[in-house]
């Protein structure tokens, strides 16, 4: 994976919706899409087009089990990516708090 560069990063964290499923992802460490989508209150097309993206530039990595697709922020990041990402998390912590409660983890079973 190559060095990522901080206008990379950041123009890939900077719509709220990209954002937060970063954050959601760091908080909860592997998520399905329709758990994306429960969270935030979305349809499939609009989580799907949030995480193309994300994907591309390097942040996520994505695996598919049957008809589901699990995210996950990728394991090589850099420590600085992790940790502007670890202080995104401390500053949002209480909006995270409320997105994962909409989470059941049911969806995808």
């Amino acid at each position: 994976m190559p060095p990522m560069k901080p206008l990379t990063l950041f123009k890939c964290l900077s719509d709220d919706t990209r954002l937060s499923l970063v954050l959601l992802l760091k908080a909860r460490g592997q998520l399905c899409v329709c758990d994306l989508m429960n969270a935030l209150q979305v349809s499939q097309p609009k989580v799907s087009r949030h995480l193309a993206p994300l994907r591309e530039c390097g942040l996520l990595q994505s695996e598919k089990r049957g008809q589901w697709v699990y995210y996950r922020l990728h394991p090589q990041l850099e420590d600085w990516v992790t940790g502007v990402i670890d202080n995104a998390l401390l500053a949002s912590r209480q909006r995270i708090d409320q997105l994962s409660e909409a989470l059941t983890g049911a969806c995808c079973d």
